[in-house]
């Protein structure tokens, strides 16, 4: 029942009023669309609160209110889904002087807070209008949180998941980062007046020079700008700096936080320094450079994730002018391409014989996983799974490294570095910048200034806030959260590295 739809109205006497709620506000690609999100809205005269359930560790967001109910599940006070949805109309109220128009909610459905999603109903339910931007999704790799929910949150009833993750009304919009997500929910039965394509802005402060093209340190620093959890596929990027010809110095900036995480991670570490790579780790924490000087010092800037929401990591650099190199990932890179960024220097697949590993073994890992994936997604597999897997997988008899684990990537790695000769074996057999290295950078900086700038980000904002402000209000159903989850668990898709 809608029971505060007056208290929600806009009125052209005040400013328009934007509520920006997320779990925390620490480093990280959500909290740096909130800045962007702070710093566009101002150029428009409106200034939201931010709702968090931790203080940031510094004061890069001013108006912000700490309510410890939006902590993450491990860590939150016992709050029932009203009194958080009480707690936040209070905050918001009391900062901005008045109800919210704009209720602007981060990555709710990822599983991190069990309670948000019903205070999000709630707040729907009093006819409060909201924006549920999600930057990735439980259903995309996230197997253990979506089990959470499902189990903890909905009792393991699927329906339920559906009204509470993906709640639909004309007073309830989405926003995501990529045409495949945009895709996905439409399928799921979102209308494509409540459905919005919105990629993050890009940009690094202020840069106070561009410097000459060419490498800046001796010998050529190949940098991956990463934080190194799983999904970066850290061993990719050690599998290069064996591969690259010549004196090279590779690096990754950060190191994983997740206690999980930095267990996988100091395997890598240790398998580095047993086969004598050149490879650094963590080198943000080593060097008094900023950031943007770091970038500025490379020869080329290296990804090789699997898996992104939006992918800043194949247009960040050129505006610092370096060229990116490495893994593609077509349904994020396709609309860049569009937008007219030139990426001519990512391969889409990382080739090696099967017979280094085998075909049983990789079948058997394949099977294995993805029993496993479907298992904490509440389903099973068909018969034919496996044989669809590797068909994707398995091309000319040469296995894509990146669909592997860790385990099985390890041993590739120790192959190449053994036997040298063997690296003449891959495809692509070395990691390059574009040829016309100048032209690249040059366009693509220019087109990320005009085209992904903050001022264009606000305009994007306003109008989808303005469209959204303008709804009417009605009674609450559901998105198929099913249908959703069939095109994420697609066996075209799997990854080894996103099945724990």
């Amino acid at each position: 029942m809608l029971t505060e739809k007056n208290s929600t109205s806009r009125h052209d006497s005040h400013p328009m009023r934007i509520a920006i709620v997320h779990y925390h506000l620490q480093r990280g690609g959500v909290t740096r669309a909130i800045e962007h999100s702070v710093k566009a809205l101002s150029l428009h005269k409106i200034f939201p609160v931010v709702l968090t359930g931790h203080a940031p560790a510094d004061n890069r967001i001013f108006n912000y209110r700490v309510i410890p109910g939006l902590q993450y599940e491990r860590v939150r006070p016992a709050i029932s889904a009203k009194e958080l949805a009480d707690d936040m109309i209070e905050a918001a109220v009391e900062a901005l002087g008045g109800p919210p128009d704009i209720w602007h909610i981060h990555n709710h459905s990822l599983g991190k807070n069990l309670v948000l999603p019903g205070a999000i109903i709630d707040l729907a339910e009093r006819g409060y209008h909201i924006l549920l931007h999600i930057h990735d999704f439980a259903e995309d790799g996230r197997a253990a949180n979506y089990h959470l929910m499902l189990e903890k949150m909905a009792c393991g009833k699927k329906t339920e998941m559906s009204r509470l993750l993906y709640p639909r009304a004309a007073h309830i919009h989405y926003a995501v980062l990529n045409r495949r997500d945009h895709t996905f929910l439409k399928y799921a039965g979102t209308e494509s007046k409540s459905l919005h394509h919105l990629p993050n802005a890009v940009g690094l402060g202020d840069i106070e020079k561009r410097l000459p093209h060419g490498e800046q340190t001796s010998p050529p620093l190949w940098l991956y700008p990463t934080r190194a959890i799983r999904r970066k596929n850290l061993g990719e990027f050690l599998l290069w700096s064996a591969v690259v010809p010549g004196k090279n110095r590779f690096a990754a900036t950060m190191g994983p936080e997740n206690p999980r995480e930095r267990s996988r991670y100091k395997t890598w570490k240790r398998l580095a320094e047993e086969l004598k790579l050149p490879v650094e780790f963590e080198l943000s924490s080593k060097t008094e450079c900023s950031f943007i000087e770091l970038l500025q010092q490379a020869h080329a800037l290296v990804t090789t994730s699997v898996a992104e929401g939006f992918g800043m990591a194949f247009l960040e650099p050129w505006l610092v002018d370096r060229p990116v190199c490495g893994r593609d990932l077509p349904e994020i890179t396709k609309e860049f391409r569009e937008d007219g960024i030139i990426l001519q220097s990512l391969y889409r697949r990382l080739d090696m014989p099967v017979a280094w590993l085998g075909l049983d073994r990789i079948a058997d890992s394949a099977t294995t996983a993805r029993k496993r994936q479907l298992q904490f997604y509440g389903r099973s597999p068909s018969s034919d799974c496996t044989d669809q897997i590797l068909d994707t997988w398995v091309q000319d008899n040469c296995i894509d490294f990146g669909r592997l684990d860790e385990n099985m990537q390890a041993d590739l790695l120790r192959t190449v570095v053994k036997k040298p000769g063997s690296a003449a074996e891959l495809t692509p057999t070395q990691l390059l910048p574009p040829k016309n290295r100048s032209s690249a950078i040059d366009g693509n900086h220019s087109i990320l200034a005009d085209k992904y700038s903050l001022p264009e980000y606000g305009k994007r904002l306003m109008h989808l806030y303005e469209q959204l402000a303008a709804a009417g209000t009605e009674p609450l159903s559901s998105l198929n959260a099913d249908i959703l989850l069939d095109h994420f668990l697609a066996p075209e898709r799997l990854t080894l590295l996103r099945v724990d």
